[in-house]
């Protein structure tokens, strides 16, 4: 038979979809396993080459569970609040609800051609009202329990978009989206207290089968580090609080920095002799984002406070006291005491402003550079510390600062909690209203979803208020709580707010009474298997953790951790090697490639083209060695003779067996379509197979090709959906060998092979080698001083 991919991948998607093949029931007799993907955001542009990669892998992760026995749960959505959207309705006048609707129906086409196993009766949108009505509900969780606040702060401002951004949305000073400048600005934004889960977003991570790349790079993230607080007077009367790490180093603090924006830098405003100088600075460091100002490579900028001098609190000195735009009000306590001798930052500004550099851990020329390997070694220039060795310096010097009730053990996190609106329309509305007489007021539950208004105008105002802001009939309310008049909050939600439980909703997506029943989130949580991308691992990752912890606190999860095993998977990258985009012109249409391949062309060659955590670039000649391989799979029906076992296969078909089964658990799909495409070479070398072979070998490939390997089993006279048969198993007997192939060198060179029973002894491999007529013009003639023997491997023979 010939694989006609035209018609057999949309014949056998029909019958997949008419048989509810792939429905998920909540059916506590059998074992679970939930597969996720991170639900796509359905852009305009539609599917890319990236998007069918990710996908697969958990597909056949899903089939092959679902062929071992599993009730499997494999379901998809859609992240479709965002900014692109509502950008793109802004430039051509359209609601973004339209262009949503219309992205997602083409993004199901695209998905659906390529044969996955999703469960599409628990498709979910999270712009539909019925769902985001449990975001409000969380979000008023949050609220309830005083972990959703309102704060004035200095934000991330896109100048483009005309929206606050998060810092983890801020990369290289730009907007993630966009690539627009972003500036600070002040603003009243909502928060997520996320930094109250710091802790024990870190320990958690203990246990969890997660890739150590993304562990690493959430518990970077988080920042943990331990240190002291310590209290510094000031000639002004007032105290500053300093977070330091190295409080063994406070003998070295020779100046100070705060943030340009700390509150006593206005409070000293009569104080300042130089107060236009140091506000002419603050207006500038304003203007700059926290990337701009922390980035390490910059010039060293800052203005002395003439005027206020603090004071050291372990030997008395007054030292100069300094606003630098690096020390941000966000991190720590907006102050830092500056060691220049053992930090390069500290050591150029202190060179630059002509400050004094004090070795405090000897072992460098600190006047000619800091020296900075200061985690072990002795103490110098410090008093009472003088001698000992760091680790026990830092416990003394705590102590002293406890006892002298300066300063005390600290803990602290580099994660800032969560910037939780944004002033555009396509999002969330946040289920408050703000009354004079009673505050910010929680809309009561029965009354959710708290829907969006329907507006003329999407734009953001110039000022960067929400549009929203203009729907007075819809922003002038009342109070709940008093029946006064209030007013709705006009910002909206972060696009994040609807990814940070959307898992939850799979399990129960039809619920109107609860985000979820009881019952299937016990079921169903935690997540099995999860594979994202590590862009996600600060972002999302972060929030949904923070989100199932909060929600393992009230009550409704009964675990944890929302995810058990995370793994992440590589970029597809055009045939020359780099990122794919329109710029480029190497941009490659999915839908093209499954025009010319087929889907199961498509969906071999993304799991032959590599290491599935590692980028690849994409190789048309390597696609069309997938499609051949198919051919010839399909080609073996013209082989097939009886039933039962051919015996010069039979060890091949049970060592194959194997090794997909354990390369699909580990994800070596590439290695795993490498071993059946040898088994099919060696099938036409022996010129023929039993039906059962076939079967079997087909069994193997439908996780990977699943439409051919459907054809086939139907072509073959079976009934069956091939995509809910059982997996195949393996005797492991008959996957070892009756020989093995040794190397056989002469004092250490090799010198040819030989062939030996796969349990011979040592002195069978080596009569073996010696009576190999290749060997024996090495060894003839001469003295045998030593053989070496290593079974099933290689005989070395010393002579002289």
């Amino acid at each position: 038979m010939r694989y006609e991919y035209n018609t057999i991948d949309k014949k056998w998607q029909k019958k997949w979809e008419e048989a509810h093949a792939f429905e998920a029931k909540t059916d506590t007799s059998k074992p679970k396993y939930f597969a996720l993907v991170e639900f796509p955001y359905p852009s305009g542009q539609g599917l890319h080459i990236g998007h069918p990669r990710p996908y697969t892998a958990m597909d056949i992760i899903s089939r092959k569970k679902r062929m071992q026995g599993y009730n499997v749960l494999f379901p998809l959505g859609w992240d479709a609040f965002g900014l692109p959207t509502e950008n793109y309705a802004i430039k051509h006048q359209i609601h973004p609800a339209i262009v949503t609707k219309n992205n997602i129906a083409h993004f199901t086409e695209q998905i659906k051609a390529l044969g996955l196993s999703f469960d599409w009766s628990r498709e979910i949108d999270t712009t539909d009202p019925s769902y985001y009505k449990w975001t409000q509900w969380i979000f008023l969780q949050l609220f309830k329990k005083g972990l959703a606040y309102k704060k004035e702060m200095a934000v991330n401002f896109c100048t483009s978009c005309k929206v606050v951004l998060a810092n983890e949305e801020v990369v290289g000073g730009v907007c993630e989206r966009c690539g627009s400048e972003v500036v600070r600005k002040v603003k009243s934004q909502w928060m997520l207290k996320i930094t109250e889960y710091a802790e024990r977003l870190i320990n958690d991570l203990e246990g969890l089968d997660f890739i150590e790349r993304v562990k690493t790079q959430e518990i970077n993230w988080i920042g943990r580090s331990e240190g002291a607080e310590v209290r510094f007077a000031t000639t002004a009367g007032d105290d500053v609080i300093v977070y330091t790490t190295r409080p063994d180093t406070l003998f070295g603090a020779t100046y100070m920095v705060v943030a340009p924006e700390h509150e006593l830098v206005t409070k000293w405003k009569d104080q300042l002799k130089n107060f236009d100088e140091v506000e002419a600075y603050r207006e500038e460091a304003a203007r700059k984002s926290d990337f701009e100002r922390t980035e390490l490579v910059k010039d060293k900028t800052g203005v002395r406070l003439d005027g206020v001098e603090a004071i050291n609190p372990v030997n008395g000195r007054q030292i100069p006291i300094f606003i630098s735009d690096y020390v941000l009000s966000t991190y720590g306590t907006g102050a830092i005491m500056a060691v220049p001798a053992h930090d390069t930052r500290d050591w150029e500004f202190a060179k630059k402003f002509d400050l004094p550099i004090i070795e405090v851990v000897a072992g460098g020329d600190v006047q000619n550079e800091a020296f900075t390997d200061v985690e072990t070694g002795i103490m110098t220039n410090s008093e009472f510390l003088n001698g000992l060795e760091v680790k026990d310096a830092k416990a003394k010097i705590i102590e002293f600062l406890t006892e002298k009730g300066i300063g005390v053990k600290k803990v602290n996190y580099k994660l800032r909690d969560w910037v939780f609106s944004r002033q555009r329309y396509w999002g969330e509305p946040v289920p408050l209203v703000n009354c004079e007489k009673c505050g910010w007021v929680a809309l009561p539950e029965e009354t959710l979803p708290l829907t969006l208004p329907e507006i003329e105008r999407f734009e953001p105002t110039d000022d960067g208020e929400s549009p929203l802001s203009k729907a007075t009939d819809w922003v002038n309310t009342t109070c709940p709580c008093c029946g006064g008049p209030a007013k709705r909050e006009t910002d909206t939600m972060p696009n994040w707010a609807g990814s940070s439980w959307y898992f939850l909703r799979y399990c129960d997506p039809h619920n109107n009474d609860a985000l979820a029943a009881k019952e299937a989130l016990d079921y169903w949580m935690p997540v099995d298997w999860y594979n994202g991308g590590m862009e996600h691992v600060t972002l999302h990752l972060l929030y949904s953790r923070f989100w199932a912890k909060f929600l393992y606190d009230i009550g409704v999860l009964s675990c944890k951790e929302p995810y058990l095993k995370r793994t992440a998977h590589g970029m597809i990258l055009g045939e020359n090697g780099e990122k794919m985009s329109k710029s480029r012109g190497n941009v490659i249409n999915p839908e093209v490639v499954i025009a010319e391949y087929g889907a199961d062309g498509l969906r071999l060659y993304e799991m032959f083209i590599g290491d599935f955590e590692k980028s690849a670039p994409w190789s048309q000649a390597s696609i069309k060695g997938c499609k051949r391989f198919i051919d010839r799979v399909a080609g073996l029906t013209d082989l097939v003779k009886g039933e039962g076992v051919t015996q010069k296969l039979e060890s091949s078909f049970h060592k194959t067996i194997k090794k997909v089964t354990e390369d699909i658990d580990s994800m070596k799909f590439n290695t795993a379509i490498a071993a059946m495409m040898s088994l099919v070479n060696e099938i036409y070398e022996v010129g023929t197979l039993t039906r059962d072979e076939l079967r079997t070998l087909i069994t193997l490939l439908c996780p990977f090709a699943p439409h051919i390997s459907e054809e086939v089993n139907e072509f073959l006279g079976y009934t069956d959906i091939l995509s809910l048969a059982a997996w195949p198993t393996y005797d492991e007997a008959k996957t070892k060998d009756d020989t093995v192939e040794i190397a056989v060198q002469v004092c250490g060179k090799l010198r040819g092979t030989v062939v030996v029973a796969a349990n011979a002894t040592r002195e069978e491999m080596i009569a073996a080698a010696k009576a190999d007529e290749k060997i024996k013009p090495f060894i003839d003639g001469k003295t045998v001083i030593k053989e070496i023997a290593v079974p099933g491997k290689l005989v070395n023979i010393v002579v002289k």
